[in-house]
């Protein structure tokens, strides 16, 4: 016999609306900015995170090196940490885990490069680690969170907070991040509808 999932369904999509309602709008407007004046200046951009995060911040490499890069003379340069396996298991292995982003950016990470850290509890210690360090460098760093945000919504200087207690819907809004400010650039940079292929 089907069992009738409407109830869980009506609730999860009500929820993801709720927060959706809450963004704070110009924190996403901050965040388009930070990424055009890396984009004009031709800039890195360094982003990572682990687990779900990790999927979202090579969504987001794809989304712009390639989705708005395509059709642009100047080009994106994102460079999405987490992505080299070889080299991730490597310091994971031979330092530490704590150490996989840090040590990516240490001696590379440049001045007017952006950091765009994804952690949905806030917590994670290696991108903690990363973006203290980005700090000290005197880089800008973009903070994508959920549920109370944790210590990366206190130390990133833009902050795309999910105000919600759930790492599903948390995520499901990092992606709305993602494409929301491609669609964005795909409009404004490259003249495109997202409406359209």
């Amino acid at each position: 016999m089907e069992k009738d999932f409407s109830s869980f369904i009506d609730g999860y999509i009500n929820l993801l609306k709720d927060t959706l309602s809450k963004l704070d709008t110009e924190e996403i407007n901050k965040a388009l900015n930070a990424l055009l004046k890396a984009y004009k200046n031709e800039k890195t951009v360094y982003i990572f995170g682990n687990g779900g995060s990790a999927a979202t911040a090579s969504h987001f490499q794809n989304d712009f090196n390639k989705g708005i890069s395509e059709y642009t003379q100047k080009k994106f340069r994102f460079c999405c940490l987490n992505d080299n396996i070889a080299t991730v298991l490597a310091i994971a292995n031979d330092i530490s885990f704590d150490e996989i982003f840090r040590f990516q950016l240490d001696g590379r990470i440049e001045e007017g490069d952006l950091v765009i850290a994804i952690s949905g509890s806030g917590n994670s210690e290696n991108v903690l680690r990363a973006v203290r360090y980005a700090k000290e460098k005197g880089n800008t760093v973009i903070g994508l969170t959920g549920f109370l945000g944790g210590e990366l919504k206190k130390l990133s200087d833009i902050n795309l907070h999910a105000p919600v207690n759930s790492m599903q819907v948390t995520e499901d809004i990092h992606m709305v991040f993602d494409h929301l400010m491609m669609a964005a650039f795909y409009k404004t940079l490259a003249n495109k509808d997202h409406l359209r292929k």
